[in-house]
């Protein structure tokens, strides 16, 4: 065999054997992506009012790598004097991720003036979101949510997501579509379906909740309808089971696995090969937050960890 046919040989040989090796490697990485990261709504460690430094803080000392902010507690640490820049420094050195913000524009009402006011202000908020690293914010049916406010018409709900939507395309902060089982609109996994589905527009995205899907009488056998691409948080949290879902009420949210809630049914549903879902934990229990902060977020990490185990 000539030189030259020998290592043309050799080197069919080594590519053949890199290629047999390529899949093993790449399946032992997908075995290796996690499919669902812990984070942390702040709204749990919200009674203990520690502010936005020490909230993120706790949250990195629990052992969290990602966090949901409130909007006012950001704004409020703008308003001290702070720059967005020093906020986005602060989430740098903790080694932590703004996933989203809850926020509480009233994007979806009737009245064309309060709307017009309600888009500003979201369009300020996505602004500043934006300048601090958090690219996600939560857009509930803020203004139209209580037994009073009419009900309001699910292809005028569809046109109105789709304008903030349109603002997310300037900012690239995306709102996403929040479910409140309380509320008198969109309370429903069909009615927020329909509303991201007829808003046409391609960022659209749902912000699920376990305790809301049980609030509002969700059937968990549609959940599945729901688009991989169409999740990319998810509220985690549980409830007991002698509250039924008429009288249950947002601070009787306990840690997951505490009550009955579905919740391995629900993350099995709502898995996602392609990427991990960010679970958020959110409750308002003022059990909790008579107790210290970083003992809350520690659990809750610990909590959230034992559900998702084998899942």
């Amino acid at each position: 065999m000539s030189v030259l046919n020998r290592r043309q040989t050799l080197a069919v040989l080594a590519s053949t054997a890199g290629a047999g090796l390529l899949p093993e490697t790449a399946t032992a990485a997908v075995a290796k992506k996690p499919a669902f990261i812990p984070c942390l709504n702040m709204s749990t460690i919200r009674g203990q009012k520690l502010g936005f430094v020490k909230e993120l803080e706790t949250a990195s000392k629990a052992g969290f790598r990602s966090v949901e902010i409130w909007m006012d507690t950001l704004q409020n640490f703008i308003k001290e004097g702070n720059t967005p820049a020093q906020a986005r420094k602060i989430v740098g050195d903790l080694g932590i991720t703004i996933e989203n913000a809850i926020g509480f524009a009233p994007w979806i009402v009737d009245d064309e003036a309060a709307r017009a006011k309600g888009l500003a202000q979201l369009k300020t908020e996505m602004e500043l979101l934006a300048e601090v690293g958090c690219m996600r914010v939560a857009t509930p049916s803020v203004g139209a949510q209580t037994p009073q406010s009419p009900k309001i018409d699910l292809q005028k709900a569809a046109e109105r997501y789709r304008a903030i939507l349109e603002i997310s395309d300037q900012t690239k902060v995306i709102p996403h579509l929040e479910l409140w089982g309380f509320s008198k609109n969109l309370n429903k996994l069909s009615e927020v379906m329909y509303v991201a589905t007829e808003s046409g527009h391609p960022s659209a995205r749902l912000l699920l909740d376990v305790y809301h899907l049980y609030k509002g009488g969700s059937s968990l056998d549609t959940l599945k309808l729901v688009g991989k691409p169409g999740v990319e948080i998810f509220h985690i949290n549980d409830y007991p089971a002698s509250l039924p879902r008429e009288t249950i009420v947002d601070a009787d949210r306990i840690y997951p696995g505490d009550g009955v809630a579905p919740i391995a049914q629900i993350l099995k549903t709502i898995k996602n090969p392609d990427r991990p879902i960010v679970l958020s934990l959110e409750v308002f229990n003022k059990t909790y937050y008579a107790q210290d902060a970083l003992v809350v977020a520690k659990t809750g990490l610990d909590k959230i960890n034992k559900v998702i185990a084998g899942i």
